[in-house]
């Protein structure tokens, strides 16, 4: 018998595990744990996930130990949407779920990596990391014996594939990525629809973290001031009432003080603004709340509109800050440099990863060997890469 994972106190819109879709793989269920939880658990425990220590978020992993990776990154998401979550009473272990899997997927050294393995894969269907996260969890993780991946539920799998919403319909020119339209045939995640509430509240955790740790990140290095974001919407405010509360506070305070009232408004902004929504629209059920035609879980207005110069800020004085370009710029040779050897020399790839391509030279097999190619450089970490590159371009070292 089945133990009662149904829990009482989760709202009506949320996502009962009691009333899941069950996985693509039928399994005994856990009598100790709920389907969620025991999702959550096997993410944790993936290779995929522990790779993500040295995986770049901004920083490669050699600037310094203190900046975030996509390992501590993942970890604060999943902080804030099970906070969030717990608020809004709905399922915390699947929002967890979905926030510790969402980049899963990204390449070596963050949006550079994956631009740059975009780049070489468009004549074979191009490369996104969100599509890449669907192939670790449905594919490459090869660690149980009756099936490929991690056989999650499909309330996980709808969350991590639609958390920055609907997919369908696709905009002229625009086609769905490979694995996600293969994988939709065989099972039907909804692509048209919004994700559950607790994907909803992934996503945004996802955009409270990251602008509020990559402020912390760029102070730290120097990037640029505390006066400059003082400038902003948003963190000035902040800074100005954190200054007012504790004159004389020393930097490091001031920028942790800075940082964590603004997560803290953030979050009771959106919590607000989606009890309005979800008071207005009433869903019923998960479904319904899939059905409506807007995200029940927002920031209100005027935090998008003070959201949005904090963004800009970061994108021009952080993330194309010319000595992050540099170091993106050498990390995309990289890549490319790694993508065009292996698929002109495939003998040169590790022997367990030959054998999942075919050496020909017919169409067909060089895109399944360029998406061998893909699989393997997505999955190494910053270190690795590195390494590998050394390892096959320089003459003196040891292969």
């Amino acid at each position: 018998m089945m133990a009662d994972f149904s829990q009482e106190r989760l709202a009506p819109y949320a996502c009962n595990p009691a009333d899941t879709r069950g996985r693509l793989v039928a399994e005994p269920e856990s009598p100790t744990r709920s389907c969620f939880q025991r999702d959550r658990d096997r993410i944790v425990h993936s290779g995929g996930f522990r790779k993500l220590k040295y995986k770049t978020q901004v920083f490669v992993y050699h600037e310094g130990d203190y900046y975030r990776t996509r390992l501590t990154h993942s970890l604060e998401v999943a902080q804030i949407a099970r906070s969030i979550s717990r608020t809004l009473g709905l399922n915390e272990d699947l929002a967890e779920a979905v926030a510790l899997a969402h980049d899963l997927g990204h390449t070596p050294f963050g949006h550079a990596g994956e631009e740059a393995l975009n780049a070489c894969m468009e004549p074979y269907g191009g490369f996104s990391h969100n599509d890449q996260t669907l192939r670790i969890l449905t594919r490459l993780e090869r660690r149980y014996a009756e099936f490929d991946g991690l056989n999650l539920t499909w309330e996980t799998l709808e969350g991590v594939v639609k958390h920055n919403g609907p997919l369908l319909p696709m905009l002229p020119g625009r086609r769905l990525p490979t694995t996600i339209a293969g994988f939709a045939d065989e099972w039907d995640l909804e692509l048209h629809t919004n994700p559950g509430a607790e994907a909803q509240v992934a996503a945004l955790a996802d955009d409270i973290a990251y602008n509020n740790h990559d402020i912390d990140d760029g102070l730290r290095a120097g990037l640029f001031t505390v006066d400059e974001v003082a400038e902003l919407p948003l963190v000035g405010p902040v800074i100005r009432q954190v200054c007012d509360l504790y004159p004389n506070l020393e930097r490091s305070r001031l920028i942790h003080e800075t940082v964590r009232r603004m997560i803290n408004a953030m979050v009771g902004d959106l919590t607000t603004e989606t009890r309005r929504r979800l008071a207005e629209h009433r869903p019923g059920s998960a479904a319904e709340l899939r059905a409506q035609p807007l995200p029940m879980v927002s920031f209100s207005p005027a935090m998008w509109e003070a959201h949005g110069p904090v963004r800009v800020f970061l994108r021009q004085r952080m993330y194309r800050h010319f000595r992050v370009n540099r170091e993106m710029s050498k990390c995309k040779r990289v890549v490319k440099a790694l993508f065009d050897l292996f698929m002109a020399e495939p003998n040169t790839l590790p022997p367990e990863w030959q054998r999942d391509i075919s050496l020909h030279d017919g169409d067909a097999d060089l895109a399944a060997r360029a998406r061998c190619v893909a699989d393997y450089i997505a999955g190494m970490t910053d270190r690795f890469a590195l390494a590998e590159y050394g390892r096959l371009f320089d003459m003196d070292a040891k292969t």
